[in-house]
């Protein structure tokens, strides 16, 4: 790979022109577009780009501003992408942060701040209330409560346990939307060792439960060994459980200080919540401590949650400040073999981008508008940022590559691993401009283990002589309506394409009713290059004509070429037999994965991934676009909120 590496460039050289779109975009993704994106007068993507451009410039020098506008502006133009706050808050002097996510820590008091330092449940739920309304999700651990029937010493009462206090979250979070104009984002992690794991389980399982969360379990490397090799596995806490509880079981205080409230199999649990998971798609499952093992900062933070969609695993205030690249863009020559050439990559323009990108996220981070300070003090610290991609499963297709080969696996590491070197040499290049993130320290960032540790030595080196500007560069999401309406519905983050065509019913400004033709990206472009799209070639593979295997082989693949985490949702069949299923998530942790999500349609959820034609009587026509949401023709009918929220979170 070393060979097919550009040296590296200046962030501030303006890369060398490429072409512009081949194909003018369709007519949805130019709506979802002036209906999310635009403000003012603002009548096309480019004019959101020169907003954009000159709102996140406003973090340079004076004397550096213009310049630095338009190398951004022209980044925009040619694959660059905010993810999609920046994309409609950055220069408009509007309130609201460009962030999209965030983790905020929950303790076990109510008011103040608990025993270990960690902020009250109201004190919690006030901060994350003022987060939401300014237009970011959260993420929370939860394990730090109470479980219920624990002992209270200031009121000599029993405890509720924190899937009570989700319900309130859940409450505040409805609560909050109904003010705004977007659904609010939560996550709920509880670890894997409390006490209230069985009920967090099938919470969701209860009609109307905790509609505006996901929810997932922190799995430990320790709980799935003692799973492989059939051990039991104690829920424990530090709260002392009520002289009930004591005296109804065996209850018993450890060495270590923490209460065991039970003991069972860690088979038993383990099946409980993979049954969960066949079901109803939910809980899904963090790898909590690969997440912290692999952490450039695991020494001076410790990772309890992740944002909503599960790419970014965050420390307390931790936020997502999100950026992808649009690989479609890089393509040179699509589908070339129609007419007996090969297509090519422009490897050299993903490496200027992917670095123009690093300093464009960084300066994010400084015109921002902070929810809270805690927030704030805590991206000054660390300087987070995610550079990504989107559109990989339609790249494949333009170069006449399988999703699901082993050719294709290798192109999408080839990305990953180009755009890992040339983002921390950026973000380099950035601390000798401007200097090293706060808690930078060069022996504990490259301690063997870390993310950081397996870069290739010049850089590690270069780290070493002038310190790195952010802490974490890297991050795979969910591009959501950003995609749409910027790439022309090219396919998502690293997904392949759900369906290469669907139909949409739009409700209109008098009130009415209009279907639209919504087409993916690299189909649209294949068709218009003379292809005959009644007889597709095979590389055109979509999500449902591979095998869940196939999915999960494509997340290892690039995942050692991401600091933080991916997120994806590995299709299952109907029929997909349980034990498969199972093992998935066994594989996905020897595969070092940080986390899966599983989607299998069933009589419980319905077949919610929907490509027939819409009725008009039940048909989403709401006016929040949300690309997987566009791609649902309609709700199954009866009630199914779990799988339904956790689809519209993806935003």
């Amino acid at each position: 790979m070393a060979e097919d590496t550009p040296a590296p460039r200046t962030a501030t050289a303006p890369p060398a022109p490429l072409v512009e779109p081949l194909i003018a975009p369709q007519q949805f993704s130019l709506d979802v577009l002036l209906e999310k994106y635009a403000k003012g007068d603002e009548q096309s993507a480019d004019d959101v780009f020169q907003r954009v451009a000159r709102g996140v410039a406003e973090a340079e020098p004076p004397a550096l501003r213009e310049s630095v506008e338009a190398l951004f502006a022209d980044n925009l133009r040619h694959g660059a992408l905010g993810a999609g706050r920046i994309m409609s808050a950055a220069g408009t002097g509007i309130a609201a942060t460009l962030i999209n996510c965030f983790v905020q820590p929950v303790g076990d008091a109510i008011q103040g701040v608990d025993e270990q330092g960690l902020p009250g449940i109201y004190v919690a739920l006030l901060q994350a209330a003022e987060t939401m309304r300014r237009g970011g999700g959260v993420g929370y651990n939860f394990s730090a409560i109470r479980p219920k029937g624990a002992r209270v010493r200031t009121t000599s009462s029993a405890a509720s346990g924190p899937c009570s206090y989700m319900d309130v979250f859940d409450a505040s979070c409805r609560t909050v939307e109904s003010a705004g104009s977007r659904r609010g984002a939560q996550m709920a992690v509880l670890d894997c060792d409390h006490p209230d794991l069985l009920e967090f389980i099938e919470a969701k399982h209860s009609k109307g439960r905790w509609n505006n969360f996901n929810v997932s379990v922190g799995v430990t490397d320790a709980f799935m060994h003692a799973v492989e090799e059939d051990q039991p596995w104690q829920l424990v806490h530090r709260a002392e459980p009520a002289p009930a509880q004591r005296a109804a079981g065996d209850v018993r205080q450890r060495e270590d200080g923490l209460w065991v409230y039970s003991e069972r199999p860690a088979r038993e649990i383990w099946d409980r919540i993979m049954r969960s998971t066949y079901d109803v798609a939910e809980p899904g499952i963090v790898f909590i401590s690969r997440m912290n093992e692999d952490n450039n900062l695991r020494a001076v933070e410790t990772i309890r949650a992740t944002n909503p969609c599960g790419e970014q695993p965050l420390p307390a205030y931790g936020c997502c400040n999100l950026g992808p690249l649009n690989l479609t863009r890089f393509v040179i020559d699509p589908f070339a073999q129609m007419k007996g050439r090969t297509p090519s990559f422009d490897w050299d323009g993903l490496a200027k981008r992917t670095r123009t990108q690093v300093r464009f996220l960084d300066n994010v981070l400084d015109v921002t508008l902070w929810p809270l300070p805690q927030q704030y003090d805590e991206s000054r610290a660390k300087r987070r940022i995610g550079v990504g991609f989107t559109g990989l499963g339609d790249t494949l297709v333009m170069m006449g590559l399988r999703y699901n080969s082993q050719e294709g696996r290798f192109f999408a590491v080839r990305i990953a691993q180009l755009m890992r070197d040339e983002a921390y040499r950026a973000s380099v290049e950035l601390a000798r401009e401007r200097g090293a993130f706060p808690l930078f320290d060069a022996a504990r960032y490259l301690e063997p283990g870390t993310f950081a540790s397996r870069l290739p030595e010049d850089i590690q080196q270069a780290i070493r002589s002038d310190g790195i500007r952010n802490s974490h560069l890297l991050s795979i999401a969910p591009t959501g309506t950003v995609s749409l309406a910027f790439a022309d519905n090219a396919s998502n983050g690293i997904e392949p394409a759900f369906s290469w065509t669907y139909t949409r019913m739009k409700v209109m400004a008098d009130g009415g009713r209009e279907s639209f033709d919504v087409e993916d990206y690299a189909y649209r472009l294949y068709r218009e290059l003379g292809g005959d799209t009644t007889r597709l070639p095979d590389y055109f593979v979509s999500a449902l004509e591979m095998s869940a295997r196939d999915h999960l082989d494509m997340m290892a693949a690039v995942q050692p070429y991401v600091d933080t985490s991916i997120s994806k949702t590995v299709n299952v069949p109907a029929d997909y037999p349980f034990e498969a299923f199972e093992s998935l998530y066994f594989d996905a942790w020897k595969n070092g994965l940080k986390g899966l999500a599983t989607y299998r349609p069933n009589e419980t959820l319905g077949a919610v991934l929907s490509v027939s034609p819409p009725q008009a009587d039940d048909t989403l026509a709401d006016a929040d676009l949300d690309p997987l949401r566009i791609a649902i023709d309609h709700r199954p009918k009866g009630e199914s909120r779990a799988i339904i929220e956790k689809v519209e979170y993806l935003t």
